[in-house]
């Protein structure tokens, strides 16, 4: 029997703080509990933001923690070519269309829709160029991201899928466990501007390249599932288990996140956090752990 595989891959675009702290020790439990192992993964696509300082500092947490995971670590910013790839197999679908707008222009065209993630709905303002007119705009220098065609995508998934099979449902999780509606996300970025790959391109492709079987993480990411699920079907790859935990939150009711400045581990640390204090906090009696 393969034995599972579990992976932690958190952003070093800031320190980690008390939730992620959470989200890693139940990752350990989890994998303890399957008898799995766990892979470290740096996920720094985001090369403006992302610090070596703060990678260091992950490593340093981590260690503090009491945990420890399978080598190598896999950087995301050093495999760029693999995400390249799987974007042209969905370019080569006919899946993938170029998208000029910017952040400005997406938000005066909007319609007070917004994605599972929170962010405003794309509203196609490019879906219908001309290619004589992408053509132009390409050969003129002018900066594209690649957008999924998200009515297509489904199309196709639900084509090349097996009778009554639904993409937005997880085969091997609870029966109509729907993580969002796919049409929800609209037509969502997968190549971006300034980097060839987007979160949901690259942690899909990291995930099957690294034999990885299970993928705990925070409700946060519970509509994103979905569209990750689609990007298996159309890409070919392999479907972990996905289960998602509940989150840790602040004094306003908010998860804790590091654009909100909340404490990080560091300073918590610093301050005289001690890990017998942390331990209090997990209780993973209400999940069960494949």
């Amino acid at each position: 029997m393969t034995k599972p595989v579990f992976r932690f891959a958190p952003s070093p675009n800031g320190y980690l703080h008390l939730g992620h702290a959470f989200s890693a020790l139940f990752c350990w439990h989890a994998a303890r509990k399957a008898g799995g192992d766990v892979l470290l993964r740096i996920e720094d696509i985001d090369t403006r933001r992302c610090r070596q300082a703060y990678v260091d500092q992950i490593f340093d947490d981590l260690a503090w923690l009491g945990l420890s995971w399978r080598e190598p670590v896999r950087v995301q910013s050093e495999h760029f070519d693999d995400y390249r790839k799987a974007a042209a197999i969905l370019s080569d679908k006919g899946l993938l269309y170029p998208c000029f707008c910017t952040r400005k222009q997406v938000l005066a065209k909007a319609q007070g829709l917004c994605d599972p993630d929170g962010a405003v709905r794309y509203p196609g303002t490019c879906k219908h160029l001309s290619a004589e007119a992408v053509a132009e705009r390409q050969n003129s220098g002018e900066a594209f991201a690649l957008r999924l065609d998200m009515a297509k995508a489904i199309a196709m998934a639900r084509a090349e899928a097996s009778v009554g099979a639904n993409i937005g449902m997880e085969a091997d999780g609870p029966i109509g466990q729907q993580y969002s509606n796919l049409e929800d996300w609209g037509d969502v970025v997968l190549v971006r501007k300034d980097t060839p790959t987007s979160y949901h391109l690259a942690v899909v492709v990291d995930d099957d390249l690294q034999g990885v079987t299970h993928v705990t993480r925070g409700m946060d990411m519970y509509g994103a599932t979905a569209l990750h699920l689609l990007l298996q079907n159309l890409l070919g790859l392999a479907r972990p288990h996905y289960q998602h935990h509940e989150l840790i939150k602040g004094d306003s009711g908010q998860k804790l996140a590091k654009s909100a400045g909340d404490l990080s581990l560091k300073q918590l640390r610093a301050d005289g956090l001690q890990m017998a204090d942390l331990l209090k906090f997990p209780d993973f009696s209400q999940y069960s752990f494949k």
